[in-house]
């Protein structure tokens, strides 16, 4: 199977099968296993603002580093695989917990993930990949939430469910 190929899921987040990246972000989304991370340094969050190559919310601020664990890897090993891959940050995410979202980008492109989130702490410099990160910026949690209320339309649909609605108290 290519690192292309995601892992299908039902509501409970038990394994059904596989199938192409591209064909789960198509139209409505087939439901797959997804994960999030999300990174600080002390009080701040590092965020990152998605390449413009990307096809799916391109050039929207989200979360540090997100993706999908490949066939036979569990989502811990796959977030700091991609945490390494992405902004060269070593280490073992947290898990912390996991949700079930869909959001539409375009009529013809979406997502449908159970999302499980995981959190790491990192004081060094980053080093982001060209293909995955146009930018990145440490923000303080509160003017994050305030930002994010007032102007929600920056932000990648999932950063939004995790800030606002799981609360950051709950992972910071």
């Amino acid at each position: 199977m290519s690192n292309d190929t995601l892992i299908l899921v039902d509501e409970d987040d038990r394994e059904l099968g596989y199938a192409s990246k591209e064909s789960c972000h198509e139209a409505g989304g087939r439901l797959h296993r997804a994960f999030s991370v999300l990174v600080f340094d002390g009080p701040a969050m590092l965020i990152t603002k998605r390449s413009a190559r990307k096809r799916t919310w391109p050039l929207y601020w989200s979360n540090a580093c997100c993706g999908h664990p490949r066939p036979g890897e569990s989502c811990a090993s796959a977030a700091a695989r991609r945490l390494q891959e992405e902004l060269g940050i070593a280490g073992q995410p947290i898990f912390l917990y996991k949700f079930r979202y869909q959001a539409t980008f375009t009529p013809a492109l979406a997502e449908n993930e159970v999302d499980w989130v995981f959190k790491a702490e990192h004081s060094g410099p980053v080093y982001p990949q060209d293909e995955e990160v146009a930018d990145y910026r440490l923000v303080d949690l509160s003017e994050l939430e305030r930002d994010m209320r007032s102007d929600p339309a920056r932000y990648t649909p999932w950063f939004r469910i995790i800030v606002l609605e799981h609360g950051l108290a709950r992972t910071s």
